[in-house]
């Protein structure tokens, strides 16, 4: 099988159910989940020079949301998508979510806003956090151009973003390496005045 085709040498490609554009705004959107999935990647890479239970879980857990953002990428190339054609689920968001709040354990508590560092394995899925929150917007565009943009996979996106801010924090944990504060944000996830922890 030969990779090139010739057949969007003049800009077009195919989505499913018709051709479109390349710089339609449904393959934005779906571009935008590849790149994010290649950037999942070199983190997983880097990831697996670590040992221990904690990055196994974290390399696991990559492993499953590359499977999951070839989905989201299938679900947004569909022009016209039946139900029964969708991938993304409202079980693997909610996964993610528990996946989320494991990691908000592992993590020390917030005080400040964080910069992106601390070690390399956190700036890459910062790096992740970042692309994946441009996915987002561009999935969002997708949907106010009036054109179909499955709802659960906007829902995804949005949680993993999250996803990788927490696992960031997670893997900054795993190494004793502190999170980089911003040195002039005010405490703003301190407990509000009369709350008790």
């Amino acid at each position: 099988m030969k990779i090139y085709t010739r057949s969007g040498d003049k800009g077009s490609t195919s989505v499913i159910g018709g051709r479109v554009s390349k710089d339609d705004a449904r393959v934005e959107a779906y571009g935008t989940v590849d790149e994010l999935n290649a950037f999942v990647g070199q983190a997983a890479a880097r990831i697996a020079a670590h040992t221990g239970e904690g990055w196994e879980r974290l390399r696991e857990e990559l492993a499953v949301i590359q499977q999951e953002l070839f989905d989201c990428g299938s679900d947004l190339a569909h022009a016209d998508p039946k139900p029964e054609q969708l991938k993304v689920t409202a079980e693997m968001t909610s996964r993610l979510e528990a996946w989320i709040d494991r990691h908000e354990q592992e993590a020390p508590p917030l005080v400040r806003f964080i910069l992106p560092g601390g070690s390399e394995a956190a700036a890459l899925l910062h790096v992740c956090r970042t692309v994946c929150r441009r996915a987002e917007r561009r999935a969002v565009a997708l949907a106010a151009s009036g054109r179909p943009c499955p709802e659960e996979t906007l829902r995804y996106l949005n949680r993993l973003s999250d996803y990788f801010f927490n696992a960031a924090r997670a893997a900054n944990a795993l190494l004793g390496v502190p999170n980089v504060e911003y040195e002039r944000g005010a405490s703003v996830f301190a407990p509000r005045r009369g709350k008790t922890e």
